[in-house]
Protein backbone atom coordinates (compact mmCIF):
# COMPACT_ATOMS: atom_id res chain seq x y z
CA UNK A 1 0.00 0.00 0.00
CA UNK A 2 1.33 3.32 -0.55
CA UNK A 3 2.03 5.74 2.35
CA UNK A 4 0.45 8.86 2.35
CA UNK A 5 0.99 12.01 3.91
CA UNK A 6 -0.44 15.54 4.00
CA UNK A 7 1.85 16.57 1.39
CA UNK A 8 2.58 13.73 -0.80
CA UNK A 9 -1.10 12.47 -1.36
CA UNK A 10 -2.35 15.06 -3.96
CA UNK A 11 1.30 14.39 -5.81
CA UNK A 12 -0.12 10.23 -6.31
CA UNK A 13 -3.23 11.64 -6.97
CA UNK A 14 -2.16 13.07 -9.94
CA UNK A 15 0.28 9.91 -10.84
CA UNK A 16 -2.53 7.43 -10.56
CA UNK A 17 -4.92 9.88 -12.85
CA UNK A 18 -2.35 10.69 -15.48
CA UNK A 19 -1.66 6.86 -15.75
CA UNK A 20 -5.73 6.14 -16.47
CA UNK A 21 -5.85 9.02 -18.49
CA UNK A 22 -2.36 8.22 -20.71
CA UNK A 23 -4.26 4.77 -20.50
CA UNK A 24 -7.37 5.79 -22.13
CA UNK A 25 -5.36 8.37 -25.36
CA UNK A 26 -3.52 5.21 -25.67
CA UNK A 27 -6.13 3.06 -26.97
CA UNK A 28 -7.00 5.45 -29.36
CA UNK A 29 -4.00 5.54 -31.31
CA UNK A 30 -2.18 2.06 -30.67
CA UNK A 31 -4.87 -0.13 -32.35
CA UNK A 32 -3.61 2.00 -35.45
CA UNK A 33 -1.08 -0.13 -36.83
CA UNK A 34 -2.54 -3.41 -35.48
CA UNK A 35 -5.25 -2.83 -37.99
CA UNK A 36 -3.97 -5.27 -40.69
CA UNK A 37 -2.85 -8.02 -39.12
CA UNK A 38 -6.85 -8.15 -36.83
CA UNK A 39 -8.01 -7.90 -40.79
CA UNK A 40 -6.32 -11.05 -41.55
CA UNK A 41 -6.48 -12.71 -38.44
CA UNK A 42 -10.61 -12.06 -38.24
CA UNK A 43 -11.40 -11.87 -41.95
CA UNK A 44 -12.79 -8.19 -41.63
CA UNK A 45 -13.49 -6.26 -44.27
CA UNK A 46 -12.59 -2.69 -45.06
CA UNK A 47 -15.54 -1.06 -43.30
CA UNK A 48 -15.58 -3.48 -40.40
CA UNK A 49 -11.96 -2.81 -39.96
CA UNK A 50 -12.31 1.39 -39.40
CA UNK A 51 -15.41 0.58 -37.07
CA UNK A 52 -12.82 -1.17 -34.82
CA UNK A 53 -11.35 2.39 -34.40
CA UNK A 54 -14.50 4.45 -34.92
CA UNK A 55 -16.31 2.36 -32.16
CA UNK A 56 -14.11 3.99 -29.78
CA UNK A 57 -14.35 7.36 -30.62
CA UNK A 58 -18.07 7.45 -30.90
CA UNK A 59 -19.09 5.89 -27.35
CA UNK A 60 -16.51 8.13 -25.76
CA UNK A 61 -17.55 11.54 -27.61
CA UNK A 62 -20.46 10.98 -26.82
CA UNK A 63 -21.22 9.85 -23.99
CA UNK A 64 -18.66 11.52 -21.39
CA UNK A 65 -20.62 14.38 -20.73
CA UNK A 66 -22.91 11.71 -19.48
CA UNK A 67 -19.98 10.58 -17.52
CA UNK A 68 -19.23 13.88 -15.84
CA UNK A 69 -22.39 14.60 -14.73
CA UNK A 70 -22.89 11.02 -13.24
CA UNK A 71 -19.22 11.63 -11.48
CA UNK A 72 -21.00 14.57 -9.86
CA UNK A 73 -24.41 12.56 -8.77
CA UNK A 74 -22.11 9.22 -7.52
CA UNK A 75 -18.96 10.77 -6.57
CA UNK A 76 -15.85 11.37 -8.81
CA UNK A 77 -13.81 9.07 -6.85
CA UNK A 78 -16.42 5.96 -7.43
CA UNK A 79 -17.40 7.02 -10.73
CA UNK A 80 -13.03 6.58 -11.53
CA UNK A 81 -13.16 3.61 -10.14
CA UNK A 82 -16.20 1.89 -11.69
CA UNK A 83 -15.06 3.09 -15.29
CA UNK A 84 -11.49 1.61 -14.63
CA UNK A 85 -13.15 -1.79 -13.38
CA UNK A 86 -15.08 -1.41 -16.74
CA UNK A 87 -12.29 -0.61 -19.34
CA UNK A 88 -10.44 -3.41 -17.63
CA UNK A 89 -12.93 -6.39 -18.43
CA UNK A 90 -13.60 -4.22 -21.71
CA UNK A 91 -9.97 -4.65 -22.70
CA UNK A 92 -9.91 -8.53 -22.06
CA UNK A 93 -12.75 -8.67 -24.21
CA UNK A 94 -11.05 -7.31 -26.81
CA UNK A 95 -8.01 -9.16 -26.66
CA UNK A 96 -10.25 -12.38 -26.16
CA UNK A 97 -12.33 -11.70 -29.64
CA UNK A 98 -13.27 -13.87 -32.01
CA UNK A 99 -14.70 -12.67 -34.33
CA UNK A 100 -14.88 -8.66 -36.00
CA UNK A 101 -18.58 -8.01 -34.50
CA UNK A 102 -17.30 -9.13 -30.88
CA UNK A 103 -14.11 -6.82 -31.11
CA UNK A 104 -16.05 -3.93 -32.42
CA UNK A 105 -18.56 -4.37 -29.49
CA UNK A 106 -15.91 -4.40 -27.11
CA UNK A 107 -14.31 -1.57 -28.34
CA UNK A 108 -17.51 0.31 -27.89
CA UNK A 109 -17.56 -0.42 -24.42
CA UNK A 110 -13.97 0.72 -23.76
CA UNK A 111 -15.64 3.86 -24.84
CA UNK A 112 -18.40 3.75 -22.87
CA UNK A 113 -16.28 2.97 -19.94
CA UNK A 114 -13.70 5.73 -20.43
CA UNK A 115 -16.18 8.05 -21.19
CA UNK A 116 -17.02 7.77 -17.61
CA UNK A 117 -13.18 7.65 -16.06
CA UNK A 118 -11.92 10.75 -18.56
CA UNK A 119 -14.20 13.66 -16.61
CA UNK A 120 -13.76 12.37 -12.90
CA UNK A 121 -9.90 12.12 -13.53
CA UNK A 122 -9.91 15.91 -14.26
CA UNK A 123 -11.72 16.99 -11.89
CA UNK A 124 -10.29 14.46 -9.21
CA UNK A 125 -6.74 16.64 -10.26
CA UNK A 126 -8.31 19.83 -10.46
CA UNK A 127 -9.88 19.55 -6.58
CA UNK A 128 -6.63 17.89 -5.27
CA UNK A 129 -4.68 21.22 -5.52
CA UNK A 130 -4.92 24.71 -4.75
CA UNK A 131 -5.49 27.43 -7.32
CA UNK A 132 -1.73 28.45 -7.42
CA UNK A 133 -0.68 25.05 -8.11
CA UNK A 134 -3.35 23.60 -10.98
CA UNK A 135 -1.59 24.64 -14.02
CA UNK A 136 1.80 22.69 -13.38
CA UNK A 137 -0.23 20.03 -12.06
CA UNK A 138 -2.69 20.01 -15.41
CA UNK A 139 0.09 20.78 -17.32
CA UNK A 140 1.77 16.93 -16.12
CA UNK A 141 -1.69 15.50 -16.13
CA UNK A 142 -2.13 16.55 -19.66
CA UNK A 143 1.34 17.10 -21.36
CA UNK A 144 2.04 13.24 -20.58
CA UNK A 145 -1.45 12.09 -21.89
CA UNK A 146 -0.65 13.84 -24.86
CA UNK A 147 2.96 12.16 -25.30
CA UNK A 148 0.87 8.70 -24.62
CA UNK A 149 -1.62 9.92 -27.29
CA UNK A 150 1.30 10.34 -29.81
CA UNK A 151 3.33 7.38 -28.58
CA UNK A 152 0.41 5.29 -29.19
CA UNK A 153 1.14 3.73 -32.68
CA UNK A 154 4.82 3.03 -31.92
CA UNK A 155 4.27 0.82 -28.82
CA UNK A 156 1.15 -1.17 -31.01
CA UNK A 157 3.61 -1.74 -33.40
CA UNK A 158 6.17 -3.27 -31.07
CA UNK A 159 3.24 -5.42 -29.10
CA UNK A 160 2.22 -6.04 -32.55
CA UNK A 161 5.09 -7.48 -34.34
CA UNK A 162 6.68 -8.63 -30.96
CA UNK A 163 4.11 -10.52 -29.38
CA UNK A 164 0.63 -10.56 -30.82
CA UNK A 165 -2.12 -7.92 -32.21
CA UNK A 166 -4.13 -9.15 -28.46
CA UNK A 167 -0.82 -7.58 -26.40
CA UNK A 168 -2.40 -3.90 -27.36
CA UNK A 169 -5.02 -5.02 -25.75
CA UNK A 170 -3.87 -7.02 -22.83
CA UNK A 171 -1.44 -4.58 -21.63
CA UNK A 172 -4.42 -2.87 -20.47
CA UNK A 173 -4.93 -5.46 -17.67
CA UNK A 174 -2.06 -4.98 -15.48
CA UNK A 175 -1.73 -0.99 -15.99
CA UNK A 176 -5.61 -0.63 -15.29
CA UNK A 177 -5.22 -2.88 -12.19
CA UNK A 178 -1.89 -1.04 -10.82
CA UNK A 179 -4.41 2.19 -11.20
CA UNK A 180 -7.02 1.05 -9.59
CA UNK A 181 -4.90 0.05 -6.74
CA UNK A 182 -3.45 3.58 -6.40
CA UNK A 183 -6.98 5.04 -6.75
CA UNK A 184 -7.89 2.53 -3.78
CA UNK A 185 -4.94 3.88 -1.35
CA UNK A 186 -4.99 7.76 -2.90
CA UNK A 187 -8.16 9.19 -3.78
CA UNK A 188 -10.10 11.17 -0.77
CA UNK A 189 -13.73 10.33 0.03
CA UNK A 190 -16.19 11.19 -2.14
CA UNK A 191 -18.35 14.15 -1.94
CA UNK A 192 -21.66 13.98 -4.23
CA UNK A 193 -23.71 16.84 -4.90
CA UNK A 194 -26.80 16.53 -2.35
CA UNK A 195 -30.24 16.17 -3.50
CA UNK A 196 -29.41 16.25 -7.14
CA UNK A 197 -31.16 13.56 -9.78
CA UNK A 198 -29.62 12.63 -13.27
CA UNK A 199 -31.15 14.44 -16.20
CA UNK A 200 -32.71 11.49 -18.69
CA UNK A 201 -34.69 13.65 -20.13
CA UNK A 202 -31.27 15.81 -21.52
CA UNK A 203 -29.36 12.31 -21.57
CA UNK A 204 -32.02 11.01 -24.36
CA UNK A 205 -31.39 14.19 -26.47
CA UNK A 206 -27.99 14.90 -26.33
CA UNK A 207 -26.39 11.12 -26.49
CA UNK A 208 -28.39 10.17 -29.97
CA UNK A 209 -28.04 14.17 -31.15
CA UNK A 210 -24.64 13.12 -30.96
CA UNK A 211 -24.58 9.63 -31.95
CA UNK A 212 -26.54 10.93 -35.37
CA UNK A 213 -24.01 13.99 -36.06
CA UNK A 214 -20.46 11.95 -35.29
CA UNK A 215 -21.59 8.92 -36.71
CA UNK A 216 -22.53 10.91 -40.04
CA UNK A 217 -19.20 12.94 -39.98
CA UNK A 218 -17.39 9.22 -39.41
CA UNK A 219 -19.44 7.75 -43.08
CA UNK A 220 -19.53 11.14 -44.81
CA UNK A 221 -15.87 9.93 -46.63
CA UNK A 222 -18.12 6.36 -47.51
CA UNK A 223 -21.45 7.92 -47.97
CA UNK A 224 -20.63 11.20 -49.37
CA UNK A 225 -21.37 14.82 -47.91
CA UNK A 226 -24.53 15.12 -50.25
CA UNK A 227 -25.97 11.50 -49.77
CA UNK A 228 -29.40 11.35 -48.06
CA UNK A 229 -27.92 9.50 -45.09
CA UNK A 230 -25.45 11.59 -44.26
CA UNK A 231 -27.63 14.77 -44.54
CA UNK A 232 -30.63 13.28 -42.60
CA UNK A 233 -28.26 12.11 -39.60
CA UNK A 234 -26.98 15.77 -39.49
CA UNK A 235 -30.23 17.57 -39.81
CA UNK A 236 -31.77 14.91 -37.13
CA UNK A 237 -28.81 15.18 -34.87
CA UNK A 238 -29.06 19.01 -35.05
CA UNK A 239 -32.93 18.75 -34.42
CA UNK A 240 -32.30 16.84 -31.27
CA UNK A 241 -29.03 19.03 -29.66
CA UNK A 242 -31.59 22.04 -30.36
CA UNK A 243 -34.21 20.21 -28.29
CA UNK A 244 -31.51 19.31 -25.89
CA UNK A 245 -30.48 23.00 -25.38
CA UNK A 246 -34.23 24.42 -24.91
CA UNK A 247 -34.22 21.39 -22.64
CA UNK A 248 -31.88 22.10 -20.07
CA UNK A 249 -32.16 25.69 -19.92
CA UNK A 250 -35.51 25.17 -17.73
CA UNK A 251 -33.80 22.22 -15.81
CA UNK A 252 -33.05 22.91 -12.11
CA UNK A 253 -30.16 20.40 -12.08
CA UNK A 254 -29.77 20.08 -15.95
CA UNK A 255 -26.90 17.20 -17.36
CA UNK A 256 -24.82 20.26 -18.62
CA UNK A 257 -24.51 23.47 -16.86
CA UNK A 258 -25.38 25.85 -20.20
CA UNK A 259 -24.04 28.52 -17.48
CA UNK A 260 -20.64 27.01 -17.98
CA UNK A 261 -20.82 28.91 -21.75
CA UNK A 262 -21.78 32.04 -20.02
CA UNK A 263 -18.43 32.00 -19.23
CA UNK A 264 -16.68 33.78 -22.20
CA UNK A 265 -13.39 32.01 -21.00
CA UNK A 266 -14.78 28.67 -21.14
CA UNK A 267 -16.53 29.33 -24.42
CA UNK A 268 -13.39 30.32 -26.18
CA UNK A 269 -11.14 28.01 -24.78
CA UNK A 270 -13.34 25.01 -25.58
CA UNK A 271 -13.96 26.31 -29.28
CA UNK A 272 -10.01 26.96 -29.22
CA UNK A 273 -9.75 23.21 -28.04
CA UNK A 274 -11.51 21.83 -30.44
CA UNK A 275 -10.38 23.62 -33.45
CA UNK A 276 -6.58 22.46 -31.76
CA UNK A 277 -7.26 18.65 -32.08
CA UNK A 278 -9.44 19.60 -35.29
CA UNK A 279 -5.99 19.72 -36.79
CA UNK A 280 -4.00 17.18 -34.10
CA UNK A 281 -5.64 14.69 -35.03
CA UNK A 282 -5.43 14.91 -38.39
CA UNK A 283 -1.53 15.26 -37.99
CA UNK A 284 -1.32 12.26 -36.30
CA UNK A 285 -3.23 10.01 -38.60
CA UNK A 286 -2.57 11.40 -42.09
CA UNK A 287 1.53 11.90 -40.78
CA UNK A 288 1.35 7.95 -40.04
CA UNK A 289 0.01 7.05 -43.33
CA UNK A 290 2.82 9.94 -44.97
CA UNK A 291 5.45 7.97 -43.08
CA UNK A 292 4.01 4.27 -44.07
CA UNK A 293 3.09 4.80 -47.87
CA UNK A 294 5.41 7.36 -48.99
CA UNK A 295 8.23 7.19 -46.83
CA UNK A 296 8.85 4.33 -46.53
CA UNK A 297 9.10 3.83 -43.06
CA UNK A 298 8.19 0.58 -40.90
CA UNK A 299 5.59 1.10 -38.16
CA UNK A 300 8.11 1.65 -35.58
CA UNK A 301 10.11 4.11 -37.64
CA UNK A 302 6.87 5.62 -38.31
CA UNK A 303 5.97 6.45 -34.66
CA UNK A 304 9.33 7.41 -33.97
CA UNK A 305 8.45 9.98 -36.55
CA UNK A 306 6.24 11.66 -34.39
CA UNK A 307 8.59 12.29 -31.93
CA UNK A 308 9.49 16.06 -32.95
CA UNK A 309 5.94 16.63 -32.40
CA UNK A 310 5.43 14.88 -29.01
CA UNK A 311 8.76 15.67 -26.94
CA UNK A 312 8.33 19.66 -27.15
CA UNK A 313 4.59 18.13 -25.25
CA UNK A 314 6.56 16.44 -22.69
CA UNK A 315 9.03 18.77 -21.93
CA UNK A 316 7.30 22.43 -22.16
CA UNK A 317 3.84 21.53 -20.98
CA UNK A 318 5.10 21.56 -17.01
CA UNK A 319 6.26 24.98 -17.81
CA UNK A 320 3.46 25.95 -19.71
CA UNK A 321 1.46 25.24 -16.67
CA UNK A 322 3.60 27.07 -14.49
CA UNK A 323 3.05 30.10 -16.75
CA UNK A 324 -0.33 29.58 -16.45
CA UNK A 325 -0.52 30.24 -12.93
CA UNK A 326 1.51 33.59 -12.93
CA UNK A 327 0.19 34.93 -16.68
CA UNK A 328 -3.35 33.48 -17.36
CA UNK A 329 -4.62 31.72 -20.72
CA UNK A 330 -4.90 34.58 -22.97
CA UNK A 331 -0.95 35.16 -24.56
CA UNK A 332 0.38 31.30 -24.10
CA UNK A 333 -3.12 30.08 -26.07
CA UNK A 334 -2.60 32.87 -28.82
CA UNK A 335 0.85 32.11 -29.17
CA UNK A 336 0.26 28.18 -29.35
CA UNK A 337 -2.04 28.54 -31.30
CA UNK A 338 -0.38 30.60 -34.12
CA UNK A 339 2.69 28.01 -33.47
CA UNK A 340 0.18 25.13 -33.98
CA UNK A 341 -1.42 26.65 -36.85
CA UNK A 342 2.43 27.69 -38.59
CA UNK A 343 3.86 24.42 -37.82
CA UNK A 344 0.59 22.88 -39.63
CA UNK A 345 1.15 25.20 -42.89
CA UNK A 346 4.81 24.59 -43.17
CA UNK A 347 5.04 21.20 -42.94
CA UNK A 348 1.79 20.97 -45.22
CA UNK A 349 3.72 23.15 -48.14
CA UNK A 350 7.28 20.72 -47.71
CA UNK A 351 5.52 17.22 -47.94
CA UNK A 352 6.14 17.30 -51.88
CA UNK A 353 9.68 17.34 -51.20
CA UNK A 354 9.51 13.63 -49.93
CA UNK A 355 12.85 14.78 -47.31
CA UNK A 356 11.68 14.18 -43.64
CA UNK A 357 14.28 16.58 -42.66
CA UNK A 358 12.84 19.60 -44.09
CA UNK A 359 9.88 18.50 -42.09
CA UNK A 360 11.29 18.80 -38.74
CA UNK A 361 11.19 22.35 -37.90
CA UNK A 362 7.19 22.54 -38.66
CA UNK A 363 7.01 19.61 -36.47
CA UNK A 364 8.62 21.12 -33.68
CA UNK A 365 6.55 24.00 -34.14
CA UNK A 366 3.65 21.83 -34.10
CA UNK A 367 4.54 20.91 -30.67
CA UNK A 368 5.68 23.59 -29.20
CA UNK A 369 2.23 25.45 -30.05
CA UNK A 370 0.35 21.77 -28.30
CA UNK A 371 2.74 22.58 -25.11
CA UNK A 372 1.37 25.93 -24.88
CA UNK A 373 -2.46 25.39 -25.88
CA UNK A 374 -3.63 22.29 -23.71
CA UNK A 375 -2.43 22.67 -20.57
CA UNK A 376 -3.49 26.66 -20.16
CA UNK A 377 -6.96 25.80 -21.93
CA UNK A 378 -7.89 23.05 -20.00
CA UNK A 379 -6.64 24.30 -16.48
CA UNK A 380 -8.78 27.66 -17.67
CA UNK A 381 -11.77 26.35 -18.54
CA UNK A 382 -11.93 24.18 -15.39
CA UNK A 383 -11.08 27.19 -13.32
CA UNK A 384 -13.72 29.10 -14.89
CA UNK A 385 -16.30 26.42 -13.53
CA UNK A 386 -17.43 26.41 -9.21
CA UNK A 387 -16.53 23.17 -7.61
CA UNK A 388 -19.70 21.40 -7.85
CA UNK A 389 -19.23 21.86 -11.89
CA UNK A 390 -15.95 20.59 -12.46
CA UNK A 391 -17.06 16.94 -13.13
CA UNK A 392 -19.72 18.53 -15.76
CA UNK A 393 -16.98 21.36 -17.18
CA UNK A 394 -14.76 18.21 -17.57
CA UNK A 395 -17.15 16.45 -19.70
CA UNK A 396 -18.22 19.25 -21.75
CA UNK A 397 -14.58 20.02 -22.67
CA UNK A 398 -13.47 16.30 -23.69
CA UNK A 399 -17.24 15.80 -26.22
CA UNK A 400 -15.78 19.44 -27.74
CA UNK A 401 -12.40 18.15 -28.05
CA UNK A 402 -13.31 14.58 -29.61
CA UNK A 403 -16.15 16.16 -31.52
CA UNK A 404 -13.17 18.19 -32.82
CA UNK A 405 -11.02 15.76 -33.80
CA UNK A 406 -13.93 13.80 -35.69
CA UNK A 407 -14.97 16.69 -37.71
CA UNK A 408 -11.21 17.28 -38.79
CA UNK A 409 -10.34 13.94 -39.59
CA UNK A 410 -13.82 13.52 -41.43
CA UNK A 411 -13.05 16.98 -43.01
CA UNK A 412 -9.57 16.27 -43.81
CA UNK A 413 -10.00 12.98 -45.03
CA UNK A 414 -12.72 14.44 -47.98
CA UNK A 415 -9.46 16.71 -48.39
CA UNK A 416 -7.16 13.54 -49.15
CA UNK A 417 -9.73 11.77 -51.50
CA UNK A 418 -10.72 14.62 -52.83
CA UNK A 419 -7.43 15.91 -54.25
CA UNK A 420 -5.82 12.58 -55.01
CA UNK A 421 -9.58 11.60 -57.05
CA UNK A 422 -8.40 14.68 -59.23
CA UNK A 423 -4.33 14.38 -59.27
CA UNK A 424 -4.79 10.75 -60.76
CA UNK A 425 -7.44 12.09 -63.59
CA UNK A 426 -5.60 14.81 -64.24
CA UNK A 427 -2.23 12.38 -65.12
CA UNK A 428 -4.55 9.60 -66.94
CA UNK A 429 -6.16 12.79 -69.18
CA UNK A 430 -2.55 13.57 -70.22
CA UNK A 431 -1.91 10.31 -70.66
CA UNK A 432 -5.39 9.94 -73.37
CA UNK A 433 -4.78 8.59 -76.60
CA UNK A 434 -0.98 8.55 -76.72
CA UNK A 435 0.40 5.05 -77.05
CA UNK A 436 3.95 6.04 -75.82
CA UNK A 437 2.30 7.21 -73.05
CA UNK A 438 -0.08 4.42 -72.07
CA UNK A 439 2.89 2.18 -72.29
CA UNK A 440 4.43 3.35 -69.81
CA UNK A 441 1.88 4.75 -67.13
CA UNK A 442 1.76 1.29 -65.30
CA UNK A 443 5.67 1.64 -64.27
CA UNK A 444 5.00 5.67 -63.58
CA UNK A 445 1.77 5.10 -62.14
CA UNK A 446 3.36 4.37 -58.41
CA UNK A 447 5.08 8.05 -58.95
CA UNK A 448 1.67 9.38 -59.61
CA UNK A 449 0.24 7.67 -56.61
CA UNK A 450 2.96 8.86 -54.34
CA UNK A 451 2.61 12.39 -55.80
CA UNK A 452 -1.40 12.12 -55.13
CA UNK A 453 -1.69 11.28 -51.70
CA UNK A 454 1.20 13.79 -50.99
CA UNK A 455 -0.37 16.23 -52.42
CA UNK A 456 -3.95 15.57 -50.43
CA UNK A 457 -2.57 15.12 -47.37
CA UNK A 458 -0.70 18.36 -48.16
CA UNK A 459 -4.05 19.86 -48.79
CA UNK A 460 -5.61 18.70 -45.35
CA UNK A 461 -3.06 20.27 -43.16
CA UNK A 462 -3.75 23.58 -45.04
CA UNK A 463 -7.02 23.09 -43.93
CA UNK A 464 -6.46 22.11 -40.01
CA UNK A 465 -3.65 25.18 -40.00
CA UNK A 466 -5.78 27.50 -41.34
CA UNK A 467 -8.46 26.47 -38.70
CA UNK A 468 -5.94 26.82 -35.76
CA UNK A 469 -4.96 30.20 -37.41
CA UNK A 470 -8.15 31.46 -36.98
CA UNK A 471 -8.85 30.33 -33.28
CA UNK A 472 -5.76 32.17 -32.58
CA UNK A 473 -7.43 35.14 -33.74
CA UNK A 474 -10.78 34.25 -31.51
CA UNK A 475 -8.12 33.42 -28.54
CA UNK A 476 -6.68 37.04 -28.47
CA UNK A 477 -10.11 38.73 -29.08
CA UNK A 478 -11.82 36.75 -26.53
CA UNK A 479 -9.79 35.54 -23.43
CA UNK A 480 -9.29 37.05 -20.29
CA UNK A 481 -7.16 36.54 -16.76
CA UNK A 482 -9.57 34.41 -15.01
CA UNK A 483 -9.14 33.91 -10.71
CA UNK A 484 -10.41 30.48 -10.18
CA UNK A 485 -14.09 29.93 -8.36
CA UNK A 486 -12.69 28.91 -5.39
CA UNK A 487 -9.70 31.08 -4.59
CA UNK A 488 -12.19 33.78 -3.22
CA UNK A 489 -15.46 34.04 -1.77
CA UNK A 490 -18.44 34.84 -4.21
CA UNK A 491 -18.84 37.84 -4.66
CA UNK A 492 -22.48 39.43 -3.57
CA UNK A 493 -22.87 41.08 -6.65
CA UNK A 494 -22.14 40.32 -9.82
CA UNK A 495 -19.34 41.96 -10.99
CA UNK A 496 -19.57 45.21 -13.21
CA UNK A 497 -19.45 44.23 -17.05
CA UNK A 498 -16.42 45.77 -18.01
CA UNK A 499 -14.14 44.72 -15.09
CA UNK A 500 -13.09 41.85 -18.00
CA UNK A 501 -11.53 44.38 -20.24
CA UNK A 502 -10.22 46.76 -17.55
CA UNK A 503 -7.57 44.28 -16.51
CA UNK A 504 -9.23 43.00 -13.47
CA UNK A 505 -9.94 39.41 -12.07
CA UNK A 506 -12.86 38.03 -13.67
CA UNK A 507 -15.10 36.34 -10.86
CA UNK A 508 -16.83 33.73 -12.31
CA UNK A 509 -17.95 31.41 -9.48
CA UNK A 510 -21.03 33.19 -9.43
CA UNK A 511 -23.41 31.11 -11.68
CA UNK A 512 -25.22 34.20 -12.82
CA UNK A 513 -21.85 35.89 -14.27
CA UNK A 514 -21.67 36.52 -17.67
CA UNK A 515 -18.05 36.83 -18.97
Amino acid sequence: MVRLTSGNRKWWILATMTGALSMILIDETAVSVALPTIQRDLHMSPSGLQWVVNSYLLTLACCVAVGGRLGELLGQARMFRLGAVAFVAASAGCGLAGSGAWLIAARAAQGLAAAAMMPASGAIVINAFGAGERGRAMGTYGGISTVSLALGPLLGGLLTQGITWRAVFWINLPVGLAMLALAQSTLPADDPERGAVMDWPGAATLVPGLMAIVFALMQSAQWGWASPATIGLLGGGAALLAAFVFTEARRGSPLVQLKLFASRNFSAGTTVLGCVQFALTGLTVFGAIYAQEILGFGPITAGLALLPVMLPVMLLSPAAGRAYDRLGPRALVTAGAALLGTGTIWTAGLLGTFRYAWLLPGLVLTGIGIALVMTPVSTDALNTAPPTWRGQAQGVIQTLRHLGGTVGLAIMGTAVARTQRARLAGALSAAHGDPAVLAKLSAAMRGALKDSLAAGISSALYIGGAVVLASAVAAWALLRRVTPADARPAPATPPPPDSARAGSPVRCGDPAWRG
